[in-house]
């Protein structure tokens, strides 16, 4: 059986689907989450790029404090939909910086990474506001309460996605 280069997507593309889709659901987790992964995973991809500052532990932390900052706001009254255009806008960023950073650690384009991480916060975006006005909507419960399950949502994704990655400085190429 000949080995397609299909085998090699996996190492840019589902990762960056899955952290986009975290960007759109919480803006700060995709970036904190990949930020703690290739602080301890540098690749050389990122040498001499402007995405290497998601390579540095200090910038893993501010990430972290960020993404924690963002649990807690989400939950104030005052906080507009994600729908908003500035929020959408933070949350495409996100997804773009996320997925940029990814393709480019493992030698791929940044700009095709991070068009296909934009793409897919918006639209993680779009359903997960869908998703919980709607089951606020349908079972009576806060808008709040059900944030408080998205974000256990996103902290199991965001460490089940972690754990799922192969160390950045391995060369895997299938036989």
């Amino acid at each position: 059986m000949k080995a397609s280069k299909s085998f090699h997507r996996p190492a840019k593309f589902w990762p960056v689907l899955g952290f986009a889709t975290l960007a759109g659901m919480r803006s700060m987790s995709a970036p904190a989450f990949a930020s703690h992964y290739l602080s301890r995973q540098p690749h050389t991809g990122l040498a001499g790029s402007s995405l290497r500052f998601l390579q540095k532990p200090f910038t893993a932390g501010l990430l972290k404090v960020a993404a924690a900052g963002e649990i807690i706001a989400d939950k104030l009254p005052g906080t507009p939909n994600r729908i908003a255009p500035e929020v959408m806008a933070g949350r495409l960023l996100s997804g773009a910086v996320v997925g940029a950073a990814w393709y480019k650690s493992r030698h791929g384009s940044a700009l095709g990474g991070g068009l296909l991480g934009a793409a897919v916060a918006f639209a993680s975006t779009i359903v997960s506001y869908a998703f919980r006005t709607g089951i606020s909507e349908k079972f009576g419960v806060p808008v709040a309460l059900v944030g408080v399950g998205e974000d256990a949502l996103v902290l199991a994704g965001g460490a089940a996605l972690l754990r799922g990655q192969r160390p950045a400085a391995a060369e895997w190429h299938p036989m």
